[in-house]
């Protein structure tokens, strides 16, 4: 098996240099009813953080990784929640825009026993829906060694497509890594216009990190060998689809592996994907071959789930490690 560090051409920064793992999207402050039901009979809510970027961070930095984010947010105080969580995780924030006057995008969730997670957002008017080719450094993607960007970034508004276009050009000329996940919601945008956009973006990534159910969608295959084998040909080198209790299939280069999933009792899916995307990019840039490093972020993906919301149960790298050793 060819060794990762070669096959993705990783980069390596010298002393000063920018983080590991530069993500670009939309934050959001999360807010999960205390008692199932309708949103408008909750009482009371719990306060958290989400945007699938935003949580990728987190997990990157929980998982060793250095990160750093690109976004905007409001001046109101649910922006400052945020720049409060980041300064926690230490995720550099100097590429940050504070937009004066800005509101920083919400969602709700509300747990139904017959349906499950219900997820209402508020963030057609987000500082993040106004991110623009002018929000991002040059010189940050240029230090960095890895950039990830989503498909949801992408439908939140044309501006914020935009930027996440020239980003993923500019990281590309700057020898910066590009890790894409397409991250699909039917809520947020026409299906076609979707596909065509997230199949040109997997052509500009290096590693492409889709759910098995996006990747039927956009590619128009069942098959999950079919589904990798689609995206693989756009041109990334590393293809991770994502498939919930059945694993990761990969394919490096051409290379299928199968990663089986790790068993818990899993209460809350929110999130997982994202921490598999932060933690693959951790120990990817550690120097892991790619199926350890997915073999690693199966784990933490898994044991995201074992609590409530997006931010809080991502596991660190001990916690991780600790889980494994226990399976082995």
């Amino acid at each position: 098996m060819p060794d990762i560090t070669s096959s993705l051409n990783i980069p390596v920064r010298g002393a000063g240099a920018g983080p590991d793992v530069l993500a670009l999207g939309e934050p959001l402050v999360e807010l999960s009813a205390d008692s199932d039901g309708a949103l408008e009979n909750s009482v009371g809510f719990a306060l958290g953080f989400g945007g699938d970027t935003s949580n990728a961070v987190v997990a990157a930095r929980r998982s060793g990784a250095s990160a750093g984010y690109l976004t905007r947010v409001g001046d109101d105080a649910f922006g400052r929640l945020l720049l409060d969580l980041w300064e926690r995780e230490g995720v550099d924030t100097s590429g940050v825009v504070r937009e004066p006057g800005g509101e920083t995008g919400l969602y709700f969730i509300t747990r139904h026993k017959a349906e499950g997670h219900r997820f209402t957002y508020r963030r057609a008017r987000s500082a993040a829906s106004r991110l623009r080719p002018a929000d991002v450094p040059p010189t940050a993607l240029a230090r960095a060694r890895l950039l990830h960007v989503s498909g949801i970034t992408q439908a939140v508004s044309a501006s914020a497509c935009d930027t996440a276009f020239h980003a993923m050009r500019a990281a590309r000329a700057a020898g910066t890594l590009v890790s894409y996940d397409p991250n699909h919601r039917d809520a947020l945008w026409p299906r076609e216009r979707a596909r065509a956009t997230i199949l040109h973006s997997v052509s500009l990534a290096d590693i492409v990190l889709p759910s098995l159910e996006e990747g039927r969608l956009v590619t128009g295959e069942d098959r999950p060998e079919a589904v990798v084998e689609a995206f693989a040909r756009r041109g990334p080198d590393v293809v991770a689809l994502k498939m919930g209790d059945k694993g990761v299939l990969l394919s490096e280069r051409g290379l299928l592996t199968h990663i089986p999933a790790h068993r818990v009792g899993a209460v809350d899916a929110t999130g997982a994907g994202d921490t598999f995307d932060g933690a693959f990019a951790a120990r990817l840039l550690a120097g892991d071959s790619v199926p350890e490093a997915a073999r690693y972020a199966v784990v933490a993906a898994a044991l995201t789930t074992t609590g409530h919301g997006a931010v809080g149960p991502i596991p660190t790298r001990e916690a991780v490690e600790r889980a494994r050793s226990a399976a082995a």
